[in-house]
């Protein structure tokens, strides 16, 4: 049995994944991380050690800051079979999330982010409340907007500055991109750019999709996630 691993990304939660979750849990071991959002370095440790304990194929799949993560991990720790960016950071050596939002033109997130300085040094990230539902989620209904936007979890600015370290995971693994056309963090014609550089196995651009292109179009998803599972090896 292939397990699929969910990694979430930055002002969301382990639930942003839950319609992805229904509709794959029938057929595959599913385990959402709970991505601690401190930075690459911090938040793919215990990512690793994560995957070190599981037998057999392991799709990773990341969505926005989450692909940043799951993109440093460790290609010796298990059998890594496939990644499935959703609006996800597919970095290459020494870029930064930051950076690569800005490989085209057209990301908003800068100017809707509040900045909280934390005691021991650097800042925690949120987005505006009330520029949530417009910036991150703008095919969701607003009532749903409005408690996402509330439980939002925060990123440090070391996670969207800090570079990856190490090699990318997808130059040895195969990798699947789907994201929203309307996406307001980090612009479609960027996740081309990073598709294309991965040699992605197939790339999904959805008409309309905002930046939660896995809650808003979930069957989108798992149909990449099920044919990275099923790919030939």
């Amino acid at each position: 049995m292939t397990t699929v691993i969910l990694v979430h990304g930055a002002f969301a939660g382990s639930d942003s994944w839950n319609g992805v979750i229904a509709a794959l849990h029938p057929e595959q071991r599913v385990i959402a991380y709970a991505n601690p959002l401190r930075g690459i370095d911090d938040d793919v440790a215990p990512l690793n050690d994560l995957i070190r304990t599981i037998d057999g194929p392991i799709v990773l799949v990341g969505h926005s800051y989450g692909g940043a993560v799951l993109t440093a991990v460790d290609p010796s720790a298990a059998q890594i079979v496939g990644l499935v960016y959703v609006a996800g950071f597919a970095l290459q050596t020494g870029e930064s999330p930051a950076t690569a939002s800005a490989l085209a033109p057209g990301s908003t997130l800068a100017d809707t982010l509040v900045e909280v300085p934390l005691q021991g040094g650097g800042v925690d990230l949120y987005i505006d409340q009330d520029e949530y539902w417009k910036q991150f989620c703008a095919d969701l209904s607003e009532q749903q907007a409005g408690s996402m936007a509330v439980t939002q979890r925060p990123v440090t600015g070391a996670g969207l500055n800090d570079p990856l370290k190490t090699p990318a995971l997808w130059q040895s693994v195969p990798s699947w991109f789907v994201f929203g056309e309307n996406d307001r963090n980090i612009p479609a014609a960027a996740h081309h750019v990073m598709a294309d550089r991965a040699g992605a196995r197939r790339t999904v651009e959805v008409a309309g999709a905002s930046h939660v292109v896995g809650i808003s179009h979930p069957g989108e998803v798992v149909t990449m996630v099920m044919e990275a599972a099923s790919s030939p090896r």
